[in-house]
């Protein structure tokens, strides 16, 4: 560490830093990871993606912002005319749209797979209806609502995320052109510390290799807080542009509401089976018995006694069925 002391002069050092990291994707599937998951990070392929979606993040948000802002205001505006209603319905309308490309974007990128709003309800045709539909609709406010706080969110994110990496990378290759500084602004390197008097530049190879070190931490880190950052960009898709949790119930709803239709209809088949093979069949044969026992009441009286006692049997089996069928139902 070079210094150097003077009134207004410069001092020269030389400076080191190393940090900035790869993204890459973990192992594939059915190897064992070769490294633990802190440094396998920098070379993840989800960290790439994540890195992609937070770069992408602030031209999609002014984009998103501009419109919400401008169609809004042009629409409160000329709420005192007939146009005001049709452009609130068009920016509600918009932000659906983007809203829908934003789900694409968060499940290509982040792997959150986030269902789509419950679709608009138009129970009559014509413009009128359809713009009764939008501006009624919960998930088009929530779209707009998306619009308008993502705008912060990204700038922040993609701030942090640019100065993280940027820091990383600089101090990390810091060894392979800390050079630059004694060949051509006559400073022994970065300047740690510096006043009028008194200034600090990271010059030995102890420094430089400290500074090395210290961007490779950072570039282990790096990606880690910025899936933090996109956990949240995850969580405000989720909220805002996926159902609403009555929306979710109802779904629930009609799902159980079909099983148990089924399995109400299963059941009225096996109690007609039973009734067909069981009961009825058993009846069916009791009158034939009958029928023969009354033919041959006087021809053998002894024969139509027997099958008319045989036939009461059937009876009592008859109705035991039914009983057994008339509580299972």
């Amino acid at each position: 560490m070079a210094t150097q002391y003077g009134h207004g002069g410069y001092g020269q050092g030389y400076d080191t830093g190393d940090d900035e990291g790869r993204y890459g994707y973990g192992p594939r599937p059915g190897r064992r990871p070769r490294l633990p998951a802190a440094l396998r990070a920098p070379f993840e392929g989800r960290t790439w993606r994540e890195l992609g979606y937070v770069l992408l993040s602030l031209p999609i948000a002014i984009a998103l912002f501009t419109w919400t802002v401008t169609m809004v205001s042009l629409g409160a505006g000329l709420l005192v005319t007939f146009l005001g209603v049709p452009v609130l319905a068009a920016a509600l309308a918009g932000s659906r749209g983007f809203g829908a490309l934003e789900r694409v974007r968060a499940r290509a990128l982040l792997g959150v797979d986030v269902p789509g709003p419950e679709p608009l309800r138009v129970t009559k045709p014509g413009a009128l209806a359809w713009m009764g539909a939008v501006l009624k609709s919960g998930a088009s406010w929530r779209s707009l609502l998306y619009s308008l706080v993502q705008f912060p969110w990204a700038v922040f994110t993609f701030t942090i995320t640019v100065t993280l990496w940027t820091l990383s990378l600089t101090l990390l290759t810091y060894p392979l052109w800390f050079w630059v500084f004694p060949t051509y602004t006559g400073e022994g390197g970065l300047q740690l510390y510096g006043d009028e008097h008194h200034r600090i530049y990271l010059d030995t190879p102890f420094e430089i290799t400290v500074t090395a070190l210290v961007g490779l931490l950072f570039t282990l880190a790096t990606p880690w807080l910025v899936r933090a950052l996109t956990t949240v960009d995850g969580l405000l898709v989720r909220g805002l542009l996926g159902p609403s949790l009555l929306s979710e119930r109802v779904v629930e709803l009609e799902s159980d509401r079909g099983v148990v239709v089924d399995t109400a209809a299963a059941d009225l088949r096996r109690i007609e089976r039973d009734l067909h093979d069981g009961a009825q069949a058993r009846l069916v044969g009791l009158a034939m018995d009958l029928g023969l026992a009354k033919e041959k009441m006087r021809e053998d009286p002894q024969a139509a006694a027997r099958m008319v006692e045989d036939a009461h049997g059937e009876v009592k089996t008859a109705l035991q069925e039914l009983r057994d069928l008339a509580r299972g139902i």
